[in-house]
């Protein structure tokens, strides 16, 4: 019998497609109301995902918006400042991409290719017509990666904010290297709209800020941000997330006639990449800091996207299964014996449905199916418990962040409540 506490199938899903509908500015979705009133580059993915699900026109639409604002030099920018909302920091102007619309001059994880893989698959006539459109803008973003960030194999950002786990510990020990003596003042909305326990310390804001400036002063120019940054780090979620997205777009390649090798090539530097960015000392995929050669030492939801990437690793798997005994509410973002461990604040602990579902992906992908059946049915209980939140505390389920989530309703739709096979 369905606890009292959960909502009803019928509910829920109404429930996520008004979250949808109510976060669509027309062509483009906010990640929610208030706290993130512009278009972000993953969360739009995903909730083309979402939309996929009931509208797949819509889907695409949302894709397509992404990619309209996509750089000459390939780079698809992390937010796409579509209308003005003065109250946001940092906005349009702090930027200065002088781009129109105007747009943030940092990227974030190249998700695109593997969901408009799923959309082209559920529909291949309607599909591929939207799919050939979106090939070659997709194999340009994949090149930029190539060419401006990739170390050995190993994919490098340049600011917390490209890997998408803003907060995470990961980048702590490269951040501690910031200058932040000219930052000046500033005032941050996020704090506003949810819990400042849950968001960025202070000290950690200034240090996005710094680097911000820092990458405006160059012209958002690669070569000299790499010069004279502080902060350069391989991310091992964007490495295995490249290099997934490159098998997607290379099987593209053959489903539509196009020429595939030098997406081979990306894929054999990406997989010696990853192969290196294992850490024997936490027997775990780990992300790396470039300018002091050492590993981060964090073991994080992200390692846990090897599965997603197409690598087995029978250790990931042994410290998955411990980590999802622990928890009611896998998988944390940072793993829950670690002491920095902080189950409720911004990708130092909690749980993401989001990036459940990438995980989830990766073990049905691998033939991890008890595995994969089990994270989608505890992230189906908290969500019909607690709601679309942003994020959640991994043992109680509290939800945390922003409320009437976007990528969170997005991931019920296609993942949660959907049939993988749907998308296969």
């Amino acid at each position: 019998m369905l606890d009292k506490t959960q909502k009803d199938t019928d509910s829920m899903l109404e429930q996520a497609r008004q979250i949808l509908a109510d976060n669509d500015r027309g062509g483009y979705t906010v990640p929610t109301h208030g706290l993130y009133p512009y278009q972000w580059n993953w969360d739009s993915v995903l909730a083309a995902w979402g939309f996929a699900s009931y509208d797949l026109d819509r889907g695409w639409q949302e894709i397509e918006t992404l990619f309209a604002s996509q750089w000459p030099t390939g780079m698809v920018p992390h937010i796409i400042f579509h209308k003005p909302d003065p109250g946001y920091f940092p906005g349009p102007d702090v930027w200065g991409t002088q781009c129109a619309p105007q747009t943030t001059g940092i990227t974030q994880p190249p998700i695109a290719a593997t969901f408009v893989r799923k959309m082209f698959c559920a529909d291949r006539s309607f599909g591929e017509p939207r799919a050939r459109a979106l090939f070659e803008p997709l194999k340009n973003w994949h090149r930029w990666f190539m060419d401006y960030r990739s170390e050995g194999g190993r994919i490098c950002i340049t600011h917390p904010w490209e890997s998408g786990r803003d907060n995470a510990i990961d980048w702590d020990s490269a951040m501690a290297r910031v200058d932040t003596s000219e930052v000046g003042e500033y005032t941050r909305r996020d704090t506003s709209h949810v819990n400042p326990e849950m968001r960025p310390k202070k000290e950690d804001y200034d240090r996005y800020i710094s680097l911000l400036y820092l990458g405006r002063d160059t012209g958002w120019d690669e070569a000299q941000i790499r010069a004279k940054s502080a902060f350069r780090v391989a991310d091992i979620g964007m490495t295995f997330i490249l290099l997934r997205a490159c098998q997607d777009l290379l099987w593209m390649a053959t489903e539509l006639g196009e020429d595939g090798q030098e997406i081979a090539g990306w894929i054999t530097q990406l997989e010696r990449g990853v192969a290196s960015m294992w850490n024997e000392d936490i027997q775990a995929y780990d992300s790396y800091d470039i300018h002091a050669q050492q590993f981060t030492g964090c073991l994080s939801n992200a390692s846990y996207l090897c599965w997603y990437a197409g690598i087995e690793n029978s250790v990931m798997l042994e410290h998955y299964q411990r980590i999802s005994a622990e928890l009611d509410y896998p998988v944390p973002s940072l793993d829950s014996n670690n002491p920095n461990y902080d189950p409720l604040r911004y990708w130092r602990g909690p749980t993401w449905p989001f990036f459940n579902s990438l995980i989830g992906i990766g073990l049905e992908d691998m033939g991890h199916k008890d595995e994969a059946d089990n994270l989608r049915a505890a992230t189906d209980k908290l969500l019909r418990t607690e709601g679309f939140y942003e994020y959640c505390h991994p043992g109680t389920g509290q939800g945390a962040g922003g409320e009437q989530f976007t990528w969170t309703a997005a991931i019920w739709l296609s993942w949660v409540n959907m049939e993988s096979d749907k998308w296969a």
